[in-house]
């Protein structure tokens, strides 16, 4: 809690999966930080960077020395991602991560995959006021994610999963299974 009793701060809020105000200038410093260790990885010559900047690697809750990001890459916050072994980003991901979003040891996201978790109050007064509440996203491992999917807060995609480009994932995949489409449903056994 902070310093005025009983009462959560944003932050606290955001954490808890509870409904908060992401106008709040201690999220916003946040934010401000995960954008400066983006611009890093984005700017930084390639064999400056390696896998992944290092002001990036520091952001992360995890990141395995042997995950790799292609740039461009963006994030919120940062803080709250994890990436295991081998991990795999390819240019242009984009994790919105008010949420936890752990990333399974050997998956693969293509060109453009974005996972959002945050989600906006309905009433547009509210969401006009920045309310809005964060669902956390588990991909397991060896998943592959193709090129401009889109994953929506509160998914959890199940280990060896693949989610076909494009897509948009709105409910669970389950482990071995194949989806596409949007929203993304099962398209059958893997050939």
């Amino acid at each position: 809690m902070n310093g005025n009793k009983g009462v959560a701060s944003e932050r606290e809020k955001m954490a808890a999966g509870e409904w908060y105000c992401c106008l709040d200038p201690e999220l916003d410093v946040l934010r401000d930080k995960a954008r400066a260790a983006c611009h890093a990885h984005n700017t930084m010559p390639p064999g400056e960077r390696g896998a992944m900047a290092p002001a990036l690697r520091l952001l992360f809750a995890e990141a395995s020395a042997s995950a790799f990001l292609e740039a461009p890459f963006h994030c919120s916050y940062g803080m709250n991602t994890a990436l295991d072994d081998g991990v795999y980003l390819n240019a242009g991901c984009t994790i919105l991560d008010s949420a936890p979003v752990r990333i399974g040891a050997r998956s693969m996201l293509g060109p453009g995959v974005h996972i959002y978790c945050a989600d906006h109050d309905r009433d547009p007064a509210l969401r006009s006021k920045g309310i809005e509440i964060a669902r956390p996203v588990t991909i397991g491992a060896d998943v592959w994610i193709g090129g401009g999917a889109i994953i929506l807060g509160g998914v959890t995609i199940g280990d060896g999963a693949i989610v076909g480009a494009g897509s948009v994932v709105t409910r669970d995949v389950p482990p071995g299974s194949t989806v596409a489409g949007n929203p993304a449903r099962p398209i059958g056994p893997r050939g």
